[in-house]
């Protein structure tokens, strides 16, 4: 069989059939439309039935912790009635350490049903960890494929140690250089092994995290004897916003809506840094949660490597915040220091989103992170922070607003300095329109492609269609 790149990569769709074990045709509307809810339901288990498998694997039942010191310290320096109550959902206290063990809990689970002898997962985060942990529970091999290092063979002391744990945990990890290698190292060794693919996109990922957001409402409710207000949450690929709001949503349904319950995303700003670039790939200090993949996948979910992508941000987001390198490292310290729990930096993204915002809201107002991470030799502030000065980033102190990515981390005096950044969903929203005329140049939509949109993009038909004849028109078609 021939292994070239280009060969290896025309068989894509086929390699990607054989691995998944979904026939996505049976979802297909049109070109453009296809039935989302169709293809989540066609998972087949009940959130009860989920939570079993969870349980029966280590994952899940996580707590929920009050935040009081890192809430009294917001309300010292929020003006006056201003500061939310914090609370933080411990993910950590999954088998793996990351939420991220709910997504692989139900693919590994679904992989040793249908007879699979492996399971292969593509990340340089914390899913690999996931993926092998879940593998070595249910009796199956795991390989992961690691995007690791420039072409200098040098790799940030977060992934290294990310691979370390997929290693521990059993797997065998396939290290790649920046670049397209990684998905042809992917491909490659799915073909050759006939593993099952334990893609981050497929519906059993997003399903897994449904259970997320049922706990927060639960628990929470437990507590304050309501719901929260705002679920923060890290935002990258987009599985953890879709998983979490499905969860919650599925909860108020079935338990009747106390109030209203705004998710938000929340993503590290690596602007003017380009993801896949070489000389760029070790000038970053976050490998997930930041706009690198927050903003493309939300703007072209289906860029991922399943036919459709169930992680479907834009369906759900009620706000987007970005924050700076710097906030997030101060966030990182303020948890261990305040409150005696140190985790690892990405997840605390969504904390240095939820401190700022807690700041502009009333104290009576609820915000619950919706996540943590576990933290590591590699993964610790200290070590990235080394890392990024060998690299010729320079750290400082000051106002995150001097942030220069790819230049400097400012590292805030006081959480006085935060200041976040909130992105326009409406033009994130046409953004998608545009990249779906890109794809699909000739295409004449149909009443069932805008309802489609309508409920991808969370707006009414009349806004796609205005929005979609405006880009038309500077189009000149």
């Amino acid at each position: 069989m021939d292994k070239s790149y280009n060969a290896v990569m025309g068989r894509k769709n086929e390699i990607m059939k054989k691995a998944l074990g979904i026939d996505y045709t049976k979802y297909k509307i049109t070109d453009i439309a296809f039935d989302y809810e169709m293809m989540m339901d066609d998972v087949g288990y009940s959130i009860k039935e989920i939570f079993d498998i969870q349980s029966s694997s280590k994952v899940g039942n996580t707590p929920l912790y009050f935040l009081p010191n890192i809430t009294k310290l917001v309300r010292k320096y929020a003006p006056k009635g201003k500061g939310a109550k914090i609370y933080l959902k411990d993910e950590a206290a999954n088998a793996s350490g990351s939420f991220k063990a709910r997504r692989a809990s139900l693919s590994i689970y679904e992989a040793k049903k249908r007879g699979y002898k492996g399971v292969i997962a593509s990340t340089s985060g914390n899913y690999g960890a996931a993926v092998a942990s879940q593998a070595a529970m249910r009796g199956l091999k795991c390989i992961i494929v690691q995007e690791v290092f420039d072409s200098r063979f040098v790799g940030q002391p977060e992934i290294i140690e990310k691979a370390r744990a997929c290693e521990a945990l059993g797997a065998e990890v396939i290290m790649s250089s920046v670049g397209p290698e990684l998905f042809y190292s992917f491909l490659s060794a799915l073909e050759d092994t006939g593993y099952f693919n334990a893609s981050l996109y497929t519906p059993f990922s997003i399903a897994g995290i449904e259970t997320l957001g049922w706990e927060v409402m639960h628990q929470i409710r437990a507590i304050e004897g309501r719901d929260p207000d705002y679920i923060m949450i890290t935002h990258a690929g987009g599985g953890n916003l879709t998983g979490t709001a499905r969860g919650v949503l599925k909860y108020k349904m079935e338990n009747k809506p106390l109030n209203y319950t705004e998710f938000v995303g929340c993503s590290v700003d690596l602007s003017g840094l380009h993801m896949a670039s070489d000389i760029d790939f070790n000038k970053k200090s976050f490998t997930t949660g930041h706009t690198g993949f927050g903003i493309p996948f939300a703007e072209w979910p289906d860029r991922a490597d399943t036919p459709r992508n169930a992680a479907r941000s834009l369906r759900y987001m009620d706000r987007y915040l970005t924050v700076t390198q710097g906030e997030v490292f101060y966030a990182t310290e303020l948890l261990a220091a305040s409150e005696g729990i140190e985790r690892g930096p990405a997840g605390n993204t969504s904390l240095a989103g939820a401190i700022n915002l807690a700041m502009t809201l009333d104290q009576d107002a609820i915000i619950v992170v919706q996540e943590t991470e576990y933290t590591g030799a590699g993964k610790h502030p200290q070590a990235q922070l080394s890392f990024a000065r060998q690299n010729g980033i320079e750290i400082l102190r000051g106002h995150p607003e001097k942030s220069i990515n790819g230049k400097n981390i400012v590292l805030p005096y006081n959480i006085g300095d935060f200041q976040y950044k909130e992105q326009d969903l409406a033009k994130l929203k046409i953004s998608y329109l545009e990249n779906l005329i890109s794809n699909y140049p000739n295409i004449k939509l149909q009443d069932e492609d805008i309802e489609f949109l309508s409920n991808d993009l969370n707006e009414d038909p009349k806004w796609i269609r205005d929005n979609l004849f405006s880009i038309l028109s500077k189009k000149g078609k």
